[in-house]
C-alpha cells in the first residue's frame, strides 16, 4: 500500500497498536480521536510521539467525507466498538445511554465512516474489525450490529477486509475488563482440552489473541493487495 492510513478507533486497545505498527513501518498515519474526548491532549502527545498525525473530525458523514477527501487515504481502518459499561456510565451521567449502544457505535459510527469513504471520491480500502461468530440473523444485539456493519461494507462497492477475532486479551487495557479476561482464560482452557481431543479447528477459531498479534494481522491485511474483499476468521489473524 502506498499512501496514508486513517485509523478510526485509534484510542482503543487494538487501535493504538495499529497506529504504532503503521508508524513503525513508515506508513503515513492519521489517528482519529473523538473531538469530545477528555484525553484528547494526552492522545495527541502519544500519537504524535509515534510519528502519527491526530485528527478530531466530528462524527458526521459530511465532516468525515471532507476530511477523507482532503487526506486521500489509501486505507481506512474502522476499529470502533463499545461495551455495556459505557451505556451504564452514560445513563449515570445523565446522557442518552443509546449514544453508547452497540447500534450507535459498533454499527452507526462504522457506517458513517463507510459512507464518508464512499463519498470522498478516492475509494480507499476499508479494513473493518468485527468479531468471531458474527453471522446474519444473530439474536444478540452486539452480533446483530456487527453483522449489519459487515453487510453494509460488502454492499458498499469499496475494496475491503473484514477481521473476526475472538477474545482480545493482554496487558495495557484502560478499562481492565476483568470479566472478559476471565472469560478468555476459561475459554482458552476449554479449547485447549478440546484441541487435545481432536477439535483443533474449534480451538483455532475461538482461542484468544493479543492486541499486538491482531494489529500485526490488520496491518498486513491493509498492505497486501491480495487480501481484497475477504473475511479473515480468528485462526487467520495470528
Amino acid at each position: 500500500m502506498e499512501g496514508t492510513a486513517f485509523v478510526a478507533g485509534a484510542t482503543g486497545f487494538t487501535g493504538r497498536e495499529v497506529v504504532r505498527q503503521l508508524c513503525e513501518r513508515g506508513v503515513p498515519t492519521v489517528a482519529h480521536v473523538r473531538p469530545d474526548s477528555a484525553r484528547l491532549d494526552d492522545w495527541r502527545a502519544r500519537f504524535e510521539g509515534l510519528g502519527a498525525r491526530v485528527d478530531s473530525t466530528p462524527w458526521t458523514r459530511e465532516a468525515m467525507a471532507a476530511t477523507l477527501k482532503a487526506l486521500q487515504p489509501a486505507c481506512v481502518f474502522a476499529l470502533l466498538g463499545t461495551v455495556r459499561a459505557r451505556t451504564r456510565r452514560a445513563r449515570a451521567e445523565g446522557r442518552d445511554p443509546q449514544s453508547e449502544s452497540y447500534e450507535a457505535v459498533d454499527y452507526g459510527l462504522t457506517v458513517i465512516l463507510l459512507e464518508a469513504a464512499r463519498a470522498c471520491g478516492f475509494s480507499p480500502r476499508f479494513v473493518y474489525l468485527s468479531a468471531a461468530g458474527v453471522k446474519p440473523g444473530a439474536g444478540n444485539t452486539y452480533y446483530r450490529a456487527r453483522a449489519r456493519a459487515e453487510q453494509a461494507l460488502a454492499e458498499s462497492g469499496l475494496a475491503y477486509c473484514i477481521a473476526r477475532p475472538s477474545f482480545i486479551s493482554g496487558p495495557g487495557r484502560d478499562d481492565g475488563r476483568p470479566l472478559e479476561r476471565a472469560g478468555a482464560a476459561v475459554a482458552d482452557g476449554l479449547l485447549k482440552a478440546a484441541g487435545l481431543l481432536g477439535a483443533r479447528k474449534l480451538r483455532a477459531r475461538y482461542a484468544s489473541t493479543t492486541n499486538v498479534i491482531l494489529a500485526r494481522a490488520l496491518v498486513r491485511m491493509a498492505l497486501d493487495p491480495h487480501t481484497q474483499n475477504r473475511v479473515f476468521e480468528s485462526e487467520e489473524l495470528r
